[in-house]
């Protein structure tokens, strides 16, 4: 039986397109995984705390705005202070690849996807990172 994987899609800002995590969504739960996903335009502190309160094992963050570098940072901050580091947390989107690198080395994002990431490196990392 495969492990029951959560995870939740987020779109925190003021980011209003959702195609993308909406498309990223369905792969992962053809892939078996449980989906949650925030809805719109939803602030840092809303999200951690749903995170928290569904005990997801990811928190996919896609931001379009450009606010990645403000929004990412605060959302990973949030988890460490509520000790709930052991999520694993990506990020999709618009995100240059010398800000993903901070991401990354600083702020304790997993992984950065970006445009055009095909939907199964996706769903491969998720199984990797949880040993699935």
């Amino acid at each position: 039986m495969a492990a029951h994987v959560r995870v939740f899609l987020c779109k925190p800002g003021l980011d209003g397109h959702d195609r993308g995590v909406l498309i990223v969504g369905q792969a992962l739960r053809d892939a078996g995984m449980e989906v949650i996903y925030s809805g719109l335009k939803q602030t840092p502190d809303n999200l951690v705390e749903a995170a928290i309160q569904e005990d997801v094992d990811v928190l996919g963050l896609s931001i379009l705005s450009g606010a990645h570098m403000a929004l990412i940072p605060r959302i990973t901050s949030l988890l460490r202070e509520r000790e709930a580091e052991d999520m694993v947390v990506i990020a999709g989107g618009v995100i240059p690849a010398v800000d993903a690198e901070v991401l990354i080395r600083d702020h304790g994002v997993a992984r950065v996807f970006g445009p055009g990431t095909d939907t199964h490196d996706i769903v491969d990392y998720i199984h990797e990172r949880l040993g699935i």
